[in-house]
């Protein structure tokens, strides 16, 4: 999980000079194990504006190339003549000008030169020259409300921050998302944390697009939310667009940006619809047998009984929770968004992800298990972000199936954790952990009972509780004591035999080695093994690693 310092400070108080080291450092000690530190737009330095393009005037050379001779207002009062080689801008635009003494990434130095009969003194830059993308057609051309000649484009594209890459265990499912790492983070500094999921208004329950959940053992929540009038063409803006690269995805288009950003933010994943292309109510169902969907990748797909899908009259249009149908895709020429926020069963999803090699950001996340609570937020949070920046009208209310399961209280000694620990840790230091991690907890008579929050569906027993006072108090005031080695017995008479046998054997040749423990039909036959030979008995792995060798000898 990658994670942009600036985002984090959207939703936690943290130190106004806080250094990314020290914060990954502190993030360590809570739990969340570093991968990578990356000073993002760090090798772009130097005098890099905005500036205003008052002139343009096209030159042909004897080479066959035209080039474009330009005048443009970098706020100094007098304009700097570039010489540009694109032709997507024009008089009165505003583009990215690096000028002379600036340094790009790759360690591109810009200086005044004469090139094609003139001094050109400076450079407009392109998306893949700032570091920005793979986009080297044509400069890079701002919107008339971001920025002004002279301005930072440093600043204006938010090119430079600290991003911190964790690796996130599988059962620590709530950190694959910003709202989950700033959590940890305002644990490790003891500042406040404002939750976006009760920050951001929800959805309200009431009439929206139809559904039905036919097998609620793989769906308990399923949401629409419907957004009409919305121009599907109008860019992403720029500072969502830069955080989802910081965080290693792709911008595409501002429905996909909005519903991957949410995604990153919440931890929901979310799927659109366009509505134009549904055909009534939508239903959660297993797949019948040799059913088919081609999915967004322009696969199609046979489907197995145990698939979960979404559905509408015509048939499947989604694998649920792993990727979203081909024909009912947005597209440029989508007015009408249905938006799908719901909660799947998580071993549904990692089985079908897996059985149809298909894994997937929205998949990861199902099969750890995310909030369950948090799909009218997201789906309310998504039509607003839509809304903003490619217009049109969220609908009053969404329609809301089926309601998360309640988290069942669980009960301690509130001694266990020292017990455990092997340090003191009061009645006190106890609970206040486990409400510092979202329990709802009631102290009475020597025992503290709690009741994980919803998003830690990791949190099942004793164990998991001690194990939360133990990760908030500090895993460093745990003492380190050497366990005293048991006295050896030797080695048994078939560790003996085994041993003589190998050296043996190596004396003689042979090399040692350890191989799979799977074969394949094909691996008997050329044994000369035959069908009904009784040493050709094996397990066979209901998901092998590889068809080609289904069989656990």
């Amino acid at each position: 999980m990658r994670v942009p310092v600036s985002w984090l400070r959207d939703y936690v108080d943290l130190p106004a000079d806080l250094d990314a080291k020290e914060l990954a450092d502190r993030l360590t000690l809570v739990g969340l194990k570093l991968e990578a530190l990356e000073a993002a737009g760090d090798d772009v330095t130097g005098p890099v504006v905005v500036g205003l393009v008052l002139s343009v005037e096209p030159e042909a050379h004897s080479n066959g190339k035209t080039v474009r001779w330009c005048q443009v207002d970098v706020g100094e009062g007098e304009p700097r003549g570039i010489v540009c080689g694109a032709d997507n801008f024009a008089e009165g635009d505003l583009v990215v000008v690096s000028l002379p003494g600036a340094v790009l990434p790759g360690g591109f130095e810009i200086t005044a030169r004469r090139t094609y009969g003139h001094v050109s003194d400076g450079m407009i830059c392109s998306t893949r020259e700032l570091g920005l993308g793979d986009d080297a057609s044509g400069i890079l051309v701002l919107g008339s409300s971001e920025g002004s000649p002279g301005d930072d484009a440093v600043d204006v594209l938010h090119l430079q921050d600290d991003v911190i890459e964790f690796e996130i265990n599988p059962d620590r499912a709530y950190a694959l998302s910003v709202r989950g790492v700033a959590r940890e983070a305002a644990t490790a500094y003891g500042v406040p944390f404002h939750d976006p999921g009760t920050t951001y208004a929800a959805a309200g329950a009431g009439a929206g697009y139809p559904v039905d959940i036919v097998d609620s053992s793989g769906c308990d929540v399923f949401v629409t939310l419907e957004v009409e009038g919305i121009d599907a063409t109008a860019p992403s803006p720029r500072w969502l667009a830069r955080r989802l690269q910081l965080a290693g995805m792709r911008p595409i288009s501002l429905a996909v940006d909005v519903t991957n950003y949410v995604m990153l933010e919440l931890g929901q994943p979310l799927h659109g619809y366009d509505k134009a292309a549904l055909r009534g109510t939508i239903v959660v169902r297993r797949a019948s047998t040799d059913e088919q969907l081609t999915t967004l990748d322009g696969v199609s797909r046979t489907l197995h009984p145990e698939d979960l899908l979404i559905t509408d009259d015509r048939g499947p249009i989604g694998l649920a929770g792993v990727m979203g149908g081909e024909d009912t895709e947005m597209s440029d020429a989508t007015t009408s968004v249905v938006i799908e926020a719901a909660h799947f069963d998580p071993v549904t999803i990692a089985r079908a992800a897996r059985r149809h090699r298909l894994p997937s950001e929205a998949s990861k996340r199902f099969e750890r298990g995310i909030d369950p609570t948090i799909s009218q937020v997201a789906a309310r949070r998504v039509a607003e972000l839509l809304v903003e920046h490619g217009g049109g009208r969220i609908a009053e209310t969404a329609a809301v199936v089926g309601a998360p399961a309640g988290r069942e209280a669980i009960t301690i000694d509130a001694q266990l954790p020292s017990r455990v620990g092997g340090f003191a840790v009061s009645d006190r230091q106890a609970a206040d952990a486990l409400r510092t991690v979202g329990c709802e907890v009631v102290e009475a008579d020597g025992t503290i009972t709690a009741t994980p929050a919803p998003w830690r569906p990791d949190i099942r027993d004793p164990h998991d509780l001690v194990e939360e006072v133990l990760r908030i108090v500090g895993y460093d005031a745990v003492p380190s004591v050497l366990p005293a080695a048991p006295a050896g017995r030797g080695w048994t008479k078939r560790q003996r035999l085994r041993r003589r046998v190998g050296l043996a054997l190596a004396a003689s040749g042979y090399i040692e080695a350890l191989v799979y423990p799977f074969v394949g039909d094909q691996d008997w036959s050329a044994l000369g093994l035959g069908v009904d030979d009784e040493r050709r008995a094996a397990l066979r792995v209901a998901n092998p690693l590889s068809e080609e060798e289904p069989l656990l000898r």
